[in-house]
């Protein structure tokens, strides 16, 4: 018979063993917490690339156009999956009608969407050093406010969702494409998309430090931008990118005129990034390349960027507008700069038309 004194001995012995564990389990789950997130640069190898299908009427009226746009659209996604698989998203009533446009490779999710730029609205894969991965989420409000988001302002969530990820969410407001990032501690970007009352009302200290810890980086590199000319207010991977750590390609214009906003922010982060330091406390190498002149869309709001290129597996997949002199030198610059890559160049000036390029078009997940 076992007495009181022993059954005590032998229940806190077992209490003994039941906390450890609970503190263990409490360790481990503090020790998730405090690891390092870290969104890993684009050229690292992906799993997939997601895409959206625009679909909004309120958005895009004009049908014809829109039919054009999709096509745009498509044309990006058919070109990709000829090298990492693609996932489409969209709502299932409009897969019928896509399919006829999309590569069968292409693979359709039925995740409703309003419009085409899945970087801004999409899912920010990052990942840890043990291999696990997540998703941070940037709250998207449509740029401020500018634009119906109802669909994709719920994008990011639920691709997480359907891949059992789970999701970051500091409270941070914004878009990934409002930010260059080298994978290893150091981001680039524009006062004018984040420190912006219609996204974050804090300082830009407060508001770094949020952008910080989203994206795993260790330093913010600020240049001004431009608020309220276009609707972005001045995404930095429209002008600015990171080839690897320490080198920037930057795209310029011949020469800065004092009425054109473009020109004038182009090159005051032309002469922040000539004068910053990133993380590790090294000066940045820039690349520059040219504006294109003579392209064949001629229009106030049309984006003509050659370093809103996209970095898929074994390619790069870029614009041409119609210029040969400067799409050839873009061409060449990217072929020099990404030796191992095969140089894609695709018109989508649809795209372009509405304030975009290929990056904006896209999102990678990558490989863990």
């Amino acid at each position: 018979m076992i007495s009181r004194r022993q059954l005590l001995s032998v229940s806190g012995a077992l209490m003994g063993v039941i906390w450890m564990d609970c503190d263990l389990q409490i360790a481990n789950a503090r020790s998730r917490q405090r690891a390092v997130f870290r969104m890993p640069e684009e050229s690292a190898r992906h799993t997939r690339t997601f895409m959206q299908w625009p679909v909004n009427r309120v958005v895009h009226p004009d049908a014809a156009f829109l039919e054009d746009l999709q096509q745009g659209i498509a044309d990006i996604a058919n070109t990709l999956a000829q090298f990492e698989p693609v996932v489409m998203l969209m709502h299932r009533d409009f897969a019928a009608n896509a399919r006829r446009k999309l590569a069968e490779n292409v693979d359709i999710w039925d995740i409703p969407t309003d419009d085409l730029w899945c970087r801004d609205s999409g899912p920010v894969f990052v990942t840890d050093d043990d291999g696990h991965l997540a998703v941070t989420h940037l709250n998207f409000n449509g740029w401020g406010g500018k634009q119906v988001h109802g669909n994709d302002g719920k994008v990011a969530r639920r691709v997480a969702q359907r891949l059992e990820l789970p999701i970051h969410d500091n409270g941070l407001v914004g878009e990934a494409g409002g930010v260059e990032f080298d994978g290893r501690g150091t981001l680039i970007a524009h006062e004018s998309s984040w420190v912006n009352d219609n996204r974050n009302r804090g300082s830009r200290k407060a508001v770094g430090k949020l952008l910080l810890e989203a994206f795993g980086g260790e330093k913010v590199v600020w240049a001004p931008g431009v608020k309220g000319v276009d609707i972005t207010d001045y995404h930095i991977d429209s002008l600015a990118r990171f080839i690897e750590p320490g080198t920037v390609l930057i795209q310029l214009p011949d020469t800065v005129a004092a009425n054109d906003p473009w020109s004038v922010a182009a090159m005051q982060t032309y002469r922040v990034l000539e004068a910053a330091r990133d993380a590790e406390g090294n000066r940045f190498e820039l690349v520059v390349i040219p504006d294109p002149h003579e392209i064949r869309v001629q229009s106030d709001d049309f984006v003509a960027s050659y370093v809103n290129y996209y970095l898929c597996n074994g390619a790069v997949i870029a614009a041409q507008f119609g210029d040969q002199a400067t799409d050839e030198r873009a061409r060449s610059v990217l072929g020099e700069l990404y030796p191992d890559r095969e140089i894609v160049t695709l018109d989508v000036d649809p795209i372009g038309e509405v304030g975009g390029g290929i990056h904006c078009a896209t999102q990678q997940q990558p490989v863990v």
